[in-house]
């Protein structure tokens, strides 16, 4: 029985930084005996109607989402706001896809500064129908962690389970092989059960084969002006995020 779902997915469409192309990507899900797939792109919805198209196509289903950037502050505040955190939302009926929809074009229209961000107020009106994941990293609450801050980062997981209801918000648990990951996941651990938020298991994807690393790592470099032989740019080590199967997760 397949128990494992891919619900933090970047695709052609996290613009320079996602390398699965879409129809590929889901043929693979598919391959892999997995019955459903999300699609997480970076603060946009770009991909989404594509990827709804080729689900229903290849007989699987499909969970659309993104990976939304968070403003420290207000997204119409630009004084020192290049700081955005990541959070996960997924739609799991019409009013969270709609409500998708709004949370992405205000970002682009009203909090645009870098990134299309979104803050704190415009997840309160639009959190119908949704569910919310902490995210990677670069989530706010991962942030706190991995700089000690536990009280900091309860404090922020009991305000997205305010806002998103205790059924909809998770702590999420990765694992590349990051050792910031291991510190991360033991305070997230903890939190769930001090708090008794529920946990989900995540694989950041950002292309589809172990193999496709080189092509993503050119992409990276494309992004950030940099050469491959450069040796202090951005890089995705280990090189493990690809779609992974089951028993890999």
């Amino acid at each position: 029985m397949q128990n494992f779902v891919h619900l933090h997915v970047h695709t052609q469409y996290s613009l320079l930084d996602g390398a699965a192309r879409i129809p590929e990507l889901v043929a693979h899900a598919k391959t892999l005996g997995m019955p459903a797939l999300a699609i997480t792109d970076h603060g946009a919805m770009y991909g989404v109607i594509d990827f709804y198209k080729e689900c229903k196509k290849q007989g699987i289903k499909p969970v659309l989402g993104m990976e939304a950037y968070v403003a420290p502050r207000s997204r119409t505040e630009r004084e020192g706001g290049r700081e955005n955190a990541h959070l996960v939302l997924l739609a799991k009926n019409k009013t969270g896809y709609q409500n998708l929809i709004k949370l992405s074009s205000s970002a682009f229209v009203d909090g645009f500064y870098y990134k299309p961000r979104i803050d704190y107020d415009l997840l309160e009106q639009h959190a119908e129908g949704l569910v919310c994941l902490s995210a990677c990293l670069a989530g706010e609450i991962p942030r706190y962690l991995s700089r000690g801050m536990y009280e900091e980062a309860c404090k922020s997981a009991q305000k997205y389970r305010d806002i998103f209801g205790p059924d909809n918000f998770f702590l999420e648990l990765q694992d590349h092989g990051i050792p910031a990951q291991r510190t991360v996941n033991q305070g997230l651990m903890r939190m769930s059960q001090e708090l008794q938020i529920p946990l989900v298991a995540t694989n950041d994807c950002h292309y589809i084969y172990k193999e496709d690393v080189e092509s993503h790592d050119i992409l990276l470099c494309i992004q950030t002006g940099k050469k491959v032989t450069d040796e202090n740019r951005m890089r995705y080590e280990p090189r493990n995020f690809y779609l992974r199967s089951e028993e890999e997760m």
